[in-house]
């Protein structure tokens, strides 16, 4: 096991890991930040998402020691003080039916978002299709992507 130097949500910690462990498992396991989840395992759901140097990622794809460079966010430091513009539209527009995937489409909404602040439907819908709900909400999530933009201008 080797220490790797972080930078997550801002701040610079040191963690143990083996080479080949997954962002995910030292996100959750060892620094306790569960706001991640664990879907698929594989990059393919899109709940583990975690933003690197403001880009979405699958944390469950990139391993904890290829990032002692970057600037890690999960979603417990997406908002500093007060709610992000992309969580305050998730509220307002009502999107969680179960909520097990929300983290990762807030994730992957607001990096989008921060490349593309005045999207049409289709940017979004593109933008949003890595991401699974098993709930299906895709209609909210789009709605709550487009009021997310509003907020942001």
């Amino acid at each position: 096991m080797a220490t790797y130097n972080l930078k997550i949500n801002g701040k610079s910690l040191e963690v143990s890991a083996d080479s080949d462990t997954p962002l995910l498992w030292v996100l959750r396991d060892e620094l306790k930040l569960v706001g991640t989840k664990y879907g698929c395992g594989i990059g393919q759901c899109g709940a583990c998402t975690v933003h690197l140097d403001g880009i979405a990622v699958r944390s469950c794809s990139v391993t904890a020691s290829s990032l002692e460079s970057s600037n890690i966010t999960t979603i417990e430091g997406l908002a500093k003080e007060k709610l992000h513009p992309v969580q305050e539209a998730w509220k307002e527009i009502d999107v969680p039916q179960c909520g097990y995937c929300q983290t990762g489409q807030i994730m992957t909404a607001s990096s989008f978002l921060s490349r593309n602040p005045n999207p049409d439907q289709d940017a979004i819908r593109n933008a949003m299709q890595g991401n699974i709900c098993r709930c299906g909400t895709y209609n909210r999530i789009e709605k709550a992507v487009a009021l997310a933009a509003k907020k942001l201008s």
